[in-house]
């Protein structure tokens, strides 16, 4: 398989992902803004790798020119300069509304009419802009701070501070600006999420430090599954672009970063069935009598922030649906 066929497959399946997780429960996820996202981020991300701009642009297929503006629409607003097209559309609304969707998209016509209709979306869903109405008539206005303090209690706020509490567990110095970025949240959703997880009890502040309970999503839990799936899939991610980024492409018995898939063919009546479908439990039930004895440790025996050494383990199981549960 070379490159480009993995890149390929690779986007094929993360896109199968999206696609499940966007209608996960019955809920429609807005994807809107998911195109110029993805482009951004991964424009951003191979410049940082130090890829030039001129190379970038022709992985996209686009000349130079073509590349920088479109970067630059993501990146500002052409009607507002020196601020995103997001801020400058909730600015607005809070200045000016409640507006019409025909007045704002006259007062931002000078940016791309679908990143201005993705971004209304992005800012609705988000509980920060109300909509009522219909087409061109459809009116925006901010919500107001008591109300958002009620959208303090449904699942968007549990879903957000979930990954909050993630992020923080992992470094709880990190700013909400950082957190936002990272977790394609608004640095409001942050705040609420960081004052829910206060009034729970997962994180307080003392002494200017900020200390987060470690988190644990139990099985059985209904809520959290979906800092889990963030955790597993970039654990994932993180430790397979890591070995690319080393130039380590092989496995070697001494690694301490990389994984294993291993396939079993089994049948009903295989001498091993039970063994193997136990997998899962058998290595769960391992990892988190290990993970308990650390943090056990870890309390009894507290050391600097700078001499912590995170190691990530990650395993899963796939019990592939037979052609007759897909029939």
């Amino acid at each position: 398989m070379d490159t480009q066929v993995l890149v390929d497959s690779i986007m094929r399946q993360a896109t199968v992902l999206i696609a499940q997780l966007s209608s996960a429960a019955g809920v429609r996820a807005p994807l809107a803004h998911l195109a110029d996202e993805v482009f951004l981020n991964l424009s951003e991300e191979l410049e940082r790798q130090g890829v030039s701009r001129k190379v970038v642009a022709d992985m996209f297929g686009l000349a130079l020119r073509g590349y920088q503006r479109r970067v630059q629409r993501l990146r500002e607003s052409a009607t507002e300069r020196g601020t995103t097209l997001w801020r400058a559309l909730l600015e607005h609304v809070q200045e000016h509304g409640p507006l019409t969707r025909r007045r704002l998209f006259e007062r931002f016509r000078n940016d791309d009419p679908l990143a201005v209709g993705a971004v209304l979306n992005d800012l609705s869903s988000s509980g920060l802009v109300y909509r009522t109405g219909s087409g061109d008539d459809t009116l925006y206005g901010v919500v107001r701070d008591e109300d958002r303090k009620v959208l303090a209690h449904d699942s968007t706020l549990e879903t957000a501070s979930a990954l909050v509490w993630l992020g923080l567990c992992r470094d709880a110095t990190r700013s909400v600006d950082d957190l936002a970025s990272e977790l394609s949240l608004t640095p409001a959703q942050v705040e609420s999420a960081i004052a829910y997880l206060e009034d729970q009890g997962r994180i307080r502040r003392e002494e200017g430090r900020v200390e987060v309970e470690p988190m644990v999503v139990p099985i059985g839990a209904t809520e959290g599954w979906e800092a889990a799936v963030f955790d597993h899939f970039q654990a994932m991610c993180v430790a397979l672009a890591t070995k690319l980024r080393q130039g380590r492409t092989r496995a070697e018995t001494a690694d301490t970063t990389g994984g294993a898939t291993l396939a079993f063919e089994i049948h009903a009546n295989h001498p091993q069935r039970a063994e193997v479908l136990g997998l899962l439990a058998r290595v769960r039930a391992d990892v988190n009598e290990l993970w308990n004895r650390v943090e056990a440790h870890n309390a009894a025996h507290p050391v600097g922030e700078p001499e912590h050494q995170r190691v990530t383990f990650y395993f899963g199981q796939l019990e592939w649906p037979s052609e007759a549960d897909e029939a």
